[in-house]
């Protein structure tokens, strides 16, 4: 579910002014084309006064009312140099604006080398084994080469292990440049040794919250054979801006991290491979958003049910945060665990809402669709907790978006939930997904739907796979900023001829009447290799369950892939298998089931309980 993520500063207006900048010098290659408006700094100009002189015709206020408006024009390109520099929480968006707030505005050319690794911010990541360069502006000096080594005990080991003390480093001149051993060792000495007589560099640490992240080289090339030069006032300046950079660039990283724990957290919490019971194929996608908080609260699930029915489930935790996956986590638990009651739909979504307003006293709100498909009656219950519709495609290629009560979002409290019942015949769809889907930052919810509605008709006669294909397809590029679930179901049912079932009165003579009726069954499917073992374990399993049943037993027999055979009755209580003793007459029916069955179970069903058992067809 898409929250509202508000950047913290929009990008404020540049000044327009006349600059004249020098003719281009780049060592290694040709420059980077200019990206965006630049945003000037008091005398930068190449041919304007430099920022603290005059020209003689200044009319506001004498020299003192020009210094005035210089500064007042510095402090307006800090100030919206600073908020574009905060304005994204991604790593690589905030070295591209911190390049275009620096070039041509402050220097020719700007090189940013963070540490290789980037370390762990949370924690002090030690002294670095290597700086990268992660990127450029105005320049290719730096590009390429690999990691820069750091000396263990040199002056960028000693500048990158002690924030407090590291400062800028201001140079101009090839000569003194290349002399420096802290620059030597940040661009390479080769590097150094091409660039232009007069240069001036200007070498800056990117200062974290706990430690140096990096470091920042800002290059000025000389114009009309005057030697560039860094004032007192442009390294104040510069420095500013650095601080601003590492602060941001330890932000995006405290983010990113946080995005990669919340996305491993919610990957490993959603199922990798779903069941395929008899009669439904699945399939099933998760995506998360492109933005670094779009993680945290989307889930699907299908969970096998007695009677070869299965429980389709899709939800949305409201929010994107550790949090949300954390919540995500539980609410699958519980709702798998509600789905092994064979509760009704809205009884799951009850409980759930219940369960949600127990974890916490903040509240935890999530939205919910869970339906019950039954292969055999073909019919499909749904139950909705403030959700997106599910589309349903029909046989013949008609699609529609369910008209389900919506109900109230899941923690809520003190709502009540309703099902309905529909038909789903063989060759029909459902799709079940989450708003990430059809709601986008440039597209409304009403028009997504739509869009998906027409995009699914006459995808009916292909796969589950296919379904969620075609309904991906409705994305716009570069418009996704929520995490999105998709769960599709292709409805194929199990024939009527394929199911044999009975009602059974708890009668003594009733296990050998349901030896009779399993025996005819398996002739009529052609299995009598399968009767002997069939009838012995039915027989076991009727007579346990006429010991405790007070209403009449059934007795179901079902031909797929399997045979699978369901004994049921009023009784809630569980059979446990029990060693019996030589001399004890009962206790060893569920043995026998559990030596002749391939795999058998028990479970509640309402007031009563299914025990079941399965073999592999001759």
């Amino acid at each position: 579910m898409r929250d509202q993520l508000t950047p913290r500063a929009a990008q404020p207006p540049a000044v327009p002014v006349q600059r004249h900048p020098p003719p281009p010098e780049h060592p290694d290659g040709a420059p980077e084309p200019p990206q965006g408006p630049p945003e000037p700094v008091p005398g930068r100009a190449a041919d304007g006064p430099g920022p603290d002189s005059t020209d003689g015709t200044d009319t506001t206020d004498g020299a003192g009312g020009a210094d005035r408006l210089r500064l007042a024009e510095r402090l307006a390109y800090l100030d919206g140099a600073a908020r574009r520099i905060n304005s994204s929480l991604d790593l690589p968006a905030t070295l591209r604006d911190l390049g275009r707030v620096l070039v041509p505005a402050l220097a020719d050319a700007a090189v940013v080398l963070l540490r290789d690794p980037l370390p762990d911010v949370e924690r002090d990541p030690g002294a670095p084994a290597a700086l990268l360069v992660h990127h450029t502006a105005g320049t290719r000096l730096g590009r390429g080469g690999g990691p820069r080594p750091v000396g263990p005990h040199g002056p960028l080991a000693r500048a990158l292990a002690r924030p407090a003390t590291a400062g800028p480093v201001v140079l101009t001149g090839p000569d003194p440049a290349r002399r420096h051993p802290l620059l030597a060792e940040l661009v390479g000495a080769r590097a150094l040794g091409r660039l232009r007589p007069g240069t001036a560099l200007l070498a800056l640490p990117l200062r974290g919250r706990r430690a140096v992240l990096g470091m920042l080289l800002l290059i000025r090339r000389p114009v009309d054979d005057e030697p560039a030069r860094y004032d007192a006032a442009d390294t104040a300046t510069a420095s500013h801006l650095a601080t601003q950079a590492g602060i941001a660039v330890d932000t995006a990283l405290r983010y990113s991290r946080e995005w990669e724990i919340a996305d491993e957290l919610q990957r490993s919490m959603l199922p990798t491979h779903l069941p395929q019971p008899h009669g439904v194929r699945l399939a099933h996608r998760y995506l998360p958003g492109e933005s670094g908080a779009q993680v945290g609260g989307d889930w699907y699930d299908s969970i096998p049910l007695p009677g070869n029915r299965v429980a389709l489930i899709v939800g949305d935790v409201m929010g994107h945060s550790l949090t949300s996956a954390a919540i995500m986590g539980q609410l699958r638990t519980s709702a798998q665990t509600l789905a092994g009651l064979d509760l009704p739909p809205h009884e799951v979504l009850y409980h759930l809402d219940e369960q949600a307003q127990r974890l916490g006293h903040e509240q935890h709100l999530a939205t919910c669709v869970y339906a019950v498909y039954d292969p055999i009656a073909n019919r499909v219950v749904l139950a909705n907790a403030g959700h997106v519709p599910p589309v349903l495609v029909q046989p013949d290629g008609r699609s529609e978006l369910l008209d389900l009560p919506a109900g109230a979002p899941i923690g809520v409290g003190g709502v009540d939930f309703s099902s309905v019942e529909l038909p789903a015949p063989p060759g029909s769809a459902l799709l079940l997904f989450t708003d990430g889907l059809v709601e986008t930052r440039r597209r409304p919810l009403t028009t997504g739907l739509e869009l998906l509605r027409s995009r699914l008709a006459g995808a009916h006669r292909h796969s589950p796979e296919h379904l969620c294909q075609e309904a991906l397809r409705i994305l716009p590029a570069g418009d996704r900023g929520d995490d999105i679930a998709l769960l599709a179901a292709a409805f194929d049912g199990i024939p009527a001829e394929d199911v044999a079932y009975w009602f059974l009165q708890p009668r003594h003579e009733t296990p050998s009447r349901a030896r009779r009726l399993a025996s005819h069954a398996l002739r009529r499917w052609g299995l009598e290799g399968l009767a002997e073992s069939t009838e012995l374990m039915v027989s076991e399993l009727v007579t346990n369950a006429i010991q405790h049943a007070t209403r009449p037993v059934t007795l179901r027999l079902v031909r797929t892939s399997l045979l699978r055979c369901e004994v049921g009755d009023d009784n809630a209580a569980l059979p446990r298998p029990r060693r019996a003793g030589p001399q004890d007459e009962r206790g060893r029916g569920l043995q026998i089931v559990a030596r002749c069955a391939d795999r058998w179970g028990a479970t509640r069903l309402g007031a009563g309980k299914v025990v079941w058992f399965e073999q592999r067809l001759p």
